[in-house]
This record gives structure tokens, sequence and C-alpha cells, in this order.
């Protein structure tokens, strides 16, 4: 890990948890640095979803494709969000959502069982996993009200203020996916 990714990794688990230098030098042991490929997946559907991911430098989303082939983008996690299926991460089953990188990407990986273990030895850690935790489930919380409640415009200038430089870096599909809305729609709404 460059220095420079050390110090980003190192102030993202000091925001939610009150870990020290000296402590964050024993627990990235516990941590791997992978890099994918644009179009590699990190996890596919159906498969054991054993590893939770954060993006050090990149672009990835998670996806549900249903039986029409229809694709339904659940999350994107650009440069400094974590991302995994949860349900097959935090219950040791297969994956429900692929997980693929829409750009070269370089991750931060831990495994279901290093993270137990890194838990166990370093209750700072396990502070610091239950509150991030309970921040995405609040963003998701957020995410469905704002799409049950608000029309294609909101969500559009919602999505915009949160990730102002999203819409540059995916597609026109995926973007139109992700908001709900078909191309033509998702057309009107950027002009």
């Amino acid at each position: 890990m460059s220095e420079s990714e050390f110090h980003i990794f190192y102030k993202h688990i000091a925001n939610f948890s009150s870990i020290t230098e000296e402590e964050f030098d024993d627990i990235l042991p516990y941590f791997s640095k992978i890099t994918f490929k644009k179009g590699e997946y990190l996890i596919k559907q159906g498969e054991k979803a054993n590893q939770t991911y954060w993006v050090s430098k990149g672009l990835v989303v998670s996806n549900y494709t249903d039986k029409e082939g229809k694709e339904h983008i659940i999350q994107f996690a650009n440069e400094g969000c974590w991302i995994t299926d949860q349900q097959g991460f935090y219950n040791q089953t297969v994956a429900i959502f692929d997980i693929i990188c829409l750009e070269q990407t370089q991750l931060i990986s831990i495994s279901f069982e290093d993270r137990e273990k890194l838990c166990a030895a370093f209750s700072k850690m396990e502070h610091f996993f239950r509150k991030k935790a309970n921040d995405s489930f609040v963003k998701q919380q957020r995410r469905l009200l704002t799409y049950m409640t608000n029309d294609a415009t909101e969500r559009f200038n919602l999505l915009i203020k949160e990730y102002p430089d999203l819409i540059q870096r995916i597609s026109k599909k995926k973007l139109a996916s992700y908001l709900g809305v078909s191309r033509e729609t998702l057309s009107r709404l950027k002009k």
C-alpha cells in the first residue's frame, strides 16, 4: 500500500473509531490490497461472497439482473466507499448481486473470517465496522425512501449533489438503471 493510500485508509477508519497510527499498523495485516481490471467481477451472483472491499481508486457497481434480464443498479462505490453483497457476506451464503469494476480499480479487502478475527482482537475495529454498518443502513434507507417518494428529476438532482463526478464516469444505461428510468427519460433530465 502506498503512503497516500495508507494515510487515506487510516483517516477513513479514524473517522469512525479512535484508532491510533500504531494500532493501525497492527490491523493492516488483516487486509489485502488488490487490483481489478475494468469489467472484472469482484463477486458473482450465485457464488459465495467471502470478501468486503474498500475502494482506494476506481469505480465499482453492485447490480441485480432479474428473470427478464433487466439490470437493477443497487449501489455505486467510488473512492472511499465499501462494497460487498451484504446478505452473502454477513450470512456466509451465496451472493444475490453481481459486483463489477467499471474502471480499473484498486481495492483493500478483508475476508469474513479475518474481519471476525480482527474485531475479536481489536474492539476499536468492531466499533468501526458497527458504525460503518449503521451508516450504510441509513444511506440505503434514505435511497429507498428517495426512490419511493421522489420523481425522476429529483432523484437525478440528488444523485448529482451526492456524487457530482459520477455521471462522467458511468454509462447512460447504468445511470438510467440506477435512477429507475428509461434512457429517453434520462436524456430529458440531463437538459
